[in-house]
């Protein structure tokens, strides 16, 4: 019965672990379903029920486990309100899509708050309708030919101290942008809300 009341009950830092770990399979997800980088640079995991493709380039996962890390500790004090992954074209420096995940976070919860009910199962459900969203963006979004980078910006409160390897940052809007808002999901602890921002063509 233990084990069973555990699958059912998140806490502060079992939601902050969740959270994290679906932006990492999400950032993933948007650089391969945009071709950011060529399709050998990923492998296949399973997660959430489904197939998903990570990036395997060693600098690529060492920045991503870094910031990942970061966001982590914010999730757990409550201070970040949103990941945006940019794609901006190289040549240019232009940004062509602006992905947008926004974390809402009940601010009455503390590490020691007792653990609140939420099923794991429900919380992959959400999860996985999400990332499926993500993957069938290829058919709504202009597709992108020409060589791109990404940036990730993440939003904090304006009081924080933000590490010395980080930098400031515009918020690197699209001009003359589309909008598509995506599914999101919840521990109950952490919302997270999806929306995709695109050039027109």
């Amino acid at each position: 019965m233990a084990a069973t009341a555990s699958k059912n009950a998140i806490t502060l830092k079992g939601s902050t672990e969740i959270v994290a770990e679906f932006f990492d399979y999400g950032i993933n997800s948007i650089l391969y379903q945009r071709g950011i980088y060529s399709p050998e640079m990923f492998t296949r995991e399973q997660k959430y029920g489904l197939t998903l493709l990570m990036n395997t380039d060693e600098s690529i996962k060492d920045y991503l486990s870094k910031v990942i890390s970061q966001i982590k500790e914010w999730l757990m004090n409550k201070t970040v309100s949103k990941l945006v992954v940019v794609i901006k074209s190289l040549s240019a420096n232009e940004v062509l899509e602006r992905w947008q995940f926004d974390v809402e976070c009940d601010k009455a919860v503390l590490a020691e708050t007792k653990p609140v009910e939420k099923s794991e199962k429900e919380i992959h459900e959400g999860i996985r309708a999400v990332i499926r969203q993500i993957t069938a963006s290829v058919t709504f979004l202009p597709l992108i030919e020409e060589p791109c980078s990404f940036d990730l910006l993440v939003y904090t409160d304006k009081d924080l101290d933000v590490p010395e390897s980080w930098g400031e940052s515009g918020p690197q809007f699209v001009a003359d942008s589309e909008e598509v808002r995506l599914r999101s999901f919840t521990t109950t602890i952490h919302k997270v809300d999806t929306m995709v921002a695109y050039k027109k063509v």
